[in-house]
């Protein structure tokens, strides 16, 4: 198969909310190859703990190129324990001026408790301005939903949970197979 026949890897939507005190990061679990399901329960939202200070990520794209991206996350919050926001913008700079990293495929949303980031290979790290972020296949429904719960008395959880159902009735590449990972300042 040519590489301009390859139908493309889809199917990541991850949503960031921060609301009472508390951070939510939920992503569904579909994996597609064009109109193809390949897997239903993939795992895109994990814990980490470098420096003994917990990091909850979520990522969307190469599977391969995410875990690279999470190592180094790591890896530079070790350098720098606590220090989500430095971090992150080390690990931004690094994708975008390392010549292997610059060919990963991968975005993530990353998070203390207290700090929430999007971070990309264009060298952003991007933090929300309404306090929910999203992205992926599904991100943009997932956002506008999350967005209009807001003003709501649910919590983030909720909100994160409410959204991403809205996402998987709206986007073929995001199901309903959550995982939910909640990390408090």
């Amino acid at each position: 198969m040519a590489d301009n026949d390859f139908p493309g890897w889809h199917g990541t939507t991850i949503i960031g909310v921060r609301k009472g005190g508390k951070v939510v990061i939920a992503g569904d679990g579909q994996v597609s190859l064009g109109q193809t399901v390949i897997k239903g329960t993939a795992r895109k939202v994990r814990r980490i703990s470098p420096g003994g200070y917990d990091v909850v990520a979520g990522f969307a794209g190469s599977t391969a190129d995410a875990f690279t991206l999470l190592e180094r996350l790591e890896t530079k919050l070790e350098g720098t324990p606590g220090q989500l926001q430095r971090a992150s913008v080390e690990l931004a700079k690094d994708w975008r001026t390392d010549k292997y990293l610059q060919k990963l495929e991968a975005m993530l949303i990353v998070s203390d408790g207290t700090e929430l980031y999007v971070i990309t290979g264009a060298g952003d790290v991007l933090e929300p301005e309404h306090d929910v972020t999203a992205i992926g296949s599904g991100g943009n429904y997932a956002l506008a939903a999350g967005r209009a719960l807001m003003d709501t008395d649910k919590d983030a959880e909720q909100i994160a949970r409410e959204a991403m159902a809205i996402a998987a009735d709206i986007c073929v590449y995001t199901n309903g197979n959550l995982t939910v990972e909640t990390i408090s300042a």
